[in-house]
């Protein structure tokens, strides 16, 4: 079984409780004002004209905080279940049909993925924009808790570039690797499934400025207490965990 089909798995038994999670939602909230704080964007005013991609948007509770500030959000995961909830929230809106966001279930390994221009085409036409500026491109890429499952990291960092307008962004939230303490972060019966304990913050650094982003900032803009599982069989414990915001420009 590999680490994908093991993460699906988990996710889709995981989705239908997954917004009842009330640290879920503070990383979600952290993330999310850290993301208006760093992209310039949402602090000049012009973010009503980002076209967004989600990597891993599971239930979409960063999603659905982002939507009404920007044009359009695509969000991308590979959990049936994760989407089902994404997809119940948008019938759930006045008027689903003028939704400014979508979701799509597929791994992206080209920015001209069929699934994926589609969303956006489709997201065009509500838009009265249909094929203007095809193949569509972004001018923002997020996400949050995506990167510690994703084994080739710089494989996806050249996606994401080529997925970007020029002038587009990245910013992408993470637990970082502070060291063996890190891996406290998931349960041990979580540990298949999950490529690194966390994200490197000169790694990363390295990774996002070689594929040939401009800018590449690592910020520590929040951490999370959660708790976490006893040492030896010892009771619970909470502990702190720093999280990176990575950062970079396509010129």
């Amino acid at each position: 079984m590999s680490n994908q089909d093991i993460n699906n798995a988990r996710f889709d038994a995981e989705a239908a409780t997954w917004d009842a999670d009330e640290k879920h939602l503070d990383g979600v909230e952290k993330a999310f004002e850290a993301i208006k704080r760093h992209v310039p964007a949402f602090q000049d005013g012009s973010a009503k004209d980002l076209d967004v991609l989600e990597i891993g948007c599971g239930t979409g509770l960063l999603s659905f905080k982002l939507a009404p500030h920007v044009r359009s959000l695509i969000g991308v995961d590979t959990s049936d279940g994760m989407l089902a909830s994404f997809n119940s929230k948008i019938a759930s809106l006045p008027d689903p049909s003028t939704a400014n966001v979508a979701a799509v279930n597929v791994l992206v390994r080209d920015p001209d993925d069929f699934h994926l221009q589609g969303a956006a085409s489709a997201l065009a036409v509500r838009r009265g924009e249909s094929g203007k500026d095809t193949p569509y491109r972004f001018d923002l890429v997020v996400s949050h808790l995506t990167l510690h499952h994703i084994e080739d990291m710089g494989g996806l960092m050249r996606i994401l570039f080529s997925s970007l307008k020029s002038g587009g962004r990245v910013a992408l939230t993470d637990y970082e690797d502070f060291g063996e303490d890190a891996k406290a972060f998931h349960p041990k019966a979580k540990w298949a499934g999950v490529e690194r304990h966390g994200v490197k913050k000169q790694e990363i650094e390295d990774v996002i400025d070689g594929v040939g982003f401009n800018e590449v900032k690592i910020e520590r803009p929040f951490s999370l207490n959660k708790q976490v599982e006893g040492v030896d069989g010892g009771d619970a414990r909470y502990m702190d965990f720093p999280f990176l915001l990575c950062l970079g420009q396509k010129s």
